[in-house]
């Protein structure tokens, strides 16, 4: 759920990354009640994660029963968040406005994001402090989950090419790909056109999207993210075309599903799930017992659960106004970021 940062762009935390995958977003519907019996270690185990991820590329400034994450260098701005292990008061409105004080004196987006049910007395305060609230839905395979196999079959390993819906091929990227630039652009595209339908964005946009992402570094810091195991990017190829791709974003055994996304013109062939299916391997390969993901809305985790996910909780993200951003919010490795289209 994370606004992450792809590849600085963003990893995913309730981006987002997220899905910081993590990650672009559309006014959500409401989401699915999340179980009436939540698993605390899982809770803190995702928790724990979100307070993590941003740490290897941002500086922590500490208000009290909040913590903010300022970006180092270039790359993805991230946000606010309740502070891992505060045992005193709950946050207030005005520690929310102090915060957004100093977002604002860094020039940062004015952005908040937790999980619903660690932190319920926060939305009140967000509120209280002038922002609007998204719900996304957070899903989860945890350490009794299966593999999502109905994501597509032909996965074989974290490493090789595999076969996805319709011949298309389904592929682990390395650092030195060259096809890298063009998978990381996809989700960007995909978000700049929110939902599920066929759309217009095409090869001819991709290419010049992807060319933009190595002119400005982006590219560049997601293979650097790659080669120190922080991220993997996963894409769905079909005549030599990148059509679907997105990153997990791992930090010990838990790690983040963010900024899925599809080519517009190429959307309805079950291409995210096999995607989604390729990181989750690659994730479970590499030592993951908890993988989860927060969906742009529920029209879109109803496809995560159909495979194998299951609802775990509610991730919240606050901005001001009343329509959520459309960028890619994935954190480290992407830009996309908190959300899966």
């Amino acid at each position: 759920m994370t606004s992450h940062d792809p590849a600085a762009t963003a990893p995913t935390g309730p981006r987002t990354t997220a899905a910081r995958t993590a990650v672009p977003r559309t006014a959500a519907a409401p989401a699915q009640p999340a179980p009436a019996q939540l698993d605390p270690a899982l809770l803190e185990a995702i928790e724990g994660y979100y307070d993590a991820v941003p740490r290897s590329s941002a500086r922590v400034e500490d208000f009290g029963p909040l913590s903010l994450f300022v970006a180092e260098g270039t790359g993805w701005p991230y946000y606010a968040r309740p502070a891992l292990g505060h045992e005193g008061p709950a946050a207030t409105a005005e520690d929310v406005r102090l915060v957004r004080a100093r977002q604002r004196e860094l020039g940062l987006p004015e952005a908040f994001e937790w999980v619903a049910e660690h932190d319920p007395l926060l939305r009140a305060a967000v509120e209280e402090a002038g922002l609007t609230v998204h719900e996304h839905p957070l899903l989860v395979l945890g350490p009794q989950d299966g593999h999502p196999d109905e994501y597509g079959g032909g996965i074989r390993d974290e490493h090789g090419d595999a076969s996805g819906p319709d011949g298309v091929s389904v592929r682990v990227l390395a650092a030195d790909d060259p096809a890298l630039a063009e998978a990381l652009a996809v989700p960007h595209l995909a978000f700049g056109e929110p939902g599920t339908g066929v759309g217009s964005a095409g090869p001819a946009e991709l290419a010049v999207r992807a060319e933009a992402l190595k002119a400005d570094g982006t590219a560049e810091r997601l293979a650097v993210r790659i080669t120190a195991g922080r991220t993997a990017l996963a894409a769905a190829f079909g005549d030599g075309t990148a059509l679907c791709a997105g990153q997990h974003n791992p930090v010990g055994e838990v790690t983040e599903v963010a900024g899925v996304g599809t080519l517009p013109s190429a959307r309805r062939r079950g291409l995210a799930q096999a995607v989604t299916a390729a990181l989750v391997a690659h994730a479970r390969a590499g030592g993951a017992r908890t993988v989860f993901l927060s969906a742009a809305d529920e029209d879109v985790a109803r496809i995560y659960r159909r495979a194998g996910f299951r609802s775990f909780a509610t991730a919240l993200i606050a901005e001001p106004g009343t329509e959520p951003s459309t960028e890619p919010s994935a954190e480290p490795g992407a830009e996309p970021g908190a959300g899966s289209r």
